[in-house]
């Protein structure tokens, strides 16, 4: 079984994270950036079929399960039969070669019913198919979403994940103006934010 680089830093990343939980860095963040009481919340419900397509990684906290993808990072969501969704990452690495890796994200405390999920909360692994059995499976909440779809905010319950997704390989200054102040007013320390280049070329799979 030929298994990428990708996949393997993504099994890796999931696992340490779901076994020792957020790094502690991460966890010792300043006072100011401490998360407020409330706990974050998705999205009340999110439309499957309009979410499917391409996204382009457009903004992150860069993570160690991501670490050889230095750009043109995108992701192609497929939508299956049986209520799942197919995941197919694609990220340029320092060398210039793109590298794959393919997943399926499932409803995760939410409901799916006429193609609407309630509330936005999936959960994704990126193990082969034979081994999804083990309980490594990471939180894949979509917080925010602009009314026309035109990009998309994931994280998880602890915030020490973050991806900002676009259909366009870059964010308008007033877009990403917004989401920034979205997300101090959620509790996230955006010290860690970085933007994700992406390359005319880049090609899709």
């Amino acid at each position: 079984m030929n298994i990428s680089r990708c996949t393997l830093a993504s099994i890796a990343g999931v696992i340490a994270l779901l076994a020792f939980g957020a790094p502690a860095a991460a966890r010792a963040q300043s006072p100011a950036a401490q998360p407020p009481a409330e706990p974050l919340t998705a999205l009340p419900s999110l439309d499957v079929p309009a979410y499917m397509g391409t996204w382009y990684q457009v903004a992150w906290f860069s993570n160690r399960f991501q670490k050889q993808c230095v750009s043109d990072t995108r992701a192609e969501y497929r939508q299956r039969d049986d209520g799942r969704i197919e995941v197919i990452n694609r990220c340029r690495l320092a060398n210039g070669q793109f590298d794959d890796a393919d997943g399926i994200a499932r409803p995760a405390g939410s409901t799916l019913a006429q193609n609407r999920l309630s509330p936005a909360t999936l959960e994704v692994s990126f193990l082969p198919a034979l081994l999804r059995w083990l309980p490594a499976w990471g939180s894949y909440w979509v917080i925010a979403r602009a009314d026309d779809g035109r990009y998309a905010v994931v994280s998880e319950p602890q915030r020490q994940y973050l991806w900002v997704l676009a259909r366009a390989p870059r964010l308008s200054a007033d877009d990403e103006a917004t989401i920034r102040s979205a997300l101090l007013r959620q509790g996230f320390d955006l010290s860690r934010w970085q933007a994700h280049a992406h390359t005319p070329d880049a090609p899709s799979r």
